[in-house]
């Protein structure tokens, strides 16, 4: 018996399953709390560098060096990028009248690629009273791990005639990976307002006829790992600000003519004409019907803003009419309608 070939059939039923489906997706713009909240009052802040390896760990801190194959100094440089990006972030919050970089201190003791221990309070104290700030900002450590790989392979150059030929060639790949960690101390509610680690790979290769050659073809690693402690820097510094992301929603497009048309008139963008033809069901007879035009119902009323009266259409969607879809929907809108509430307590902060 012939086989016969399955993929146009199941493609075809695939294309039929979609074009069937009860849903269409829509997005739409949304405003987060700021992932670390700032307390009211809070006015002034400093940063601290606790990265640099203290004297008992420079022997450790040598051999990681040459074991990693890490440039001379790349992980001061690095530390002193991302708190420059840190500083530039705070110094645009208006929330702080002032914000410094501190020159550690005998008491700041240091790590080494791990997180150590906490501040005292009375360090904290200390630091806060003589520099006269609110907040202590620190970098608690930071680290770039290198790993080198060694091998022979060929290369195409040109030689006396001009013609490309292959000749023996090394190959160097670097794989380095950039570790930091931050923690916030507000000395005046005796609390740390957070603790973050940063982790990020850079992937570097290189040819050359001599392992010399190979390496200066991988030079501006060092540059890389700067530029990517900045970026680092600024993300952290973002986590203070409230964050806008889209988010995607299902909403109902089948079950009647109404349907079909709201349909057409959302995917034009007129959001409040397809509304009106979801009002028109929700009295359909059929309970299904009626039940996804509250679903449809408590979906505009989010578009618009008004996240209590989407959920009471939702709570009616599954209450009423057993729409499983409508109570997944109404924890999502429940969930951001408490967001809604720390944004706002945030925001009256500021």
């Amino acid at each position: 018996m012939k086989k016969r070939n399955l993929f146009p059939i199941l493609f075809g039923t695939a294309i039929i399953l979609s074009s069937c489906s009860a849903t269409n997706t829509l997005t739409m713009g949304a405003l987060e709390p700021a992932a670390v909240p700032i307390p009211s009052g809070v006015h002034s802040a400093a940063i601290i560098n606790r990265s640099v390896p203290s004297e008992n760990n420079s022997v450790l801190d040598k051999i990681d060096k040459i074991v990693s194959a890490e440039g001379l100094n790349l992980d001061a440089k690095g530390a002193e990028a991302t708190i420059a990006a840190l500083h530039t972030e705070l110094e645009r919050d208006t929330r702080f009248e002032a914000v410094k970089v501190l020159e550690n201190g005998a008491d700041v003791r240091k790590g080494l690629g791990v997180w150590p221990a906490t501040l005292s309070w009375e360090t904290i104290d200390m630091l806060c009273e003589h520099n006269n700030v609110d907040l202590i900002f620190s970098l608690a450590f930071y680290d770039t791990d290198t790993k080198v790989d060694y091998s022979m392979t060929t290369m195409q150059l040109p030689n006396a005639l001009g013609v490309k030929v292959s000749v023996p060639a090394h190959e160097v790949k670097l794989n380095t990976q950039i570790k930091k960690g931050w923690r916030i101390y507000d000395a005046k509610n005796r609390r740390i307002l957070d603790e973050f680690t940063f982790r990020e790979g850079i992937h570097s290769a290189g040819k050359g006829i001599n392992p010399v050659k190979a390496l200066e073809a991988i030079a501006n690693r060092n540059e890389t790992v700067v530029q990517y402690s900045k970026n680092m820097g600024s993300a952290y510094g973002l986590r203070l600000q409230p964050q806008k992301r889209r988010i995607s929603r299902n909403y109902f497009v089948r079950g009647s003519d109404k349907f079909v048309m709201a349909k057409r008139r959302a995917q034009t963008g007129d959001w409040d004409g397809a509304a009106k033809l979801w009002e028109m069901e929700l009295t359909n007879s059929k309970p299904k019907i009626a039940g996804r035009a509250c679903y449809n119902m408590a979906i505009i009323n989010e578009i618009n803003g008004n996240l209590p009266e989407a959920i009471d259409w939702a709570s009616k969607s599954y209450a009423d009419y057993e729409n499983k879809d409508a109570l997944r929907y109404l924890n999502i809108l429940k969930y951001r309608f408490a967001q809604n509430e720390v944004l706002e307590q945030q925001q009256a902060s500021r």
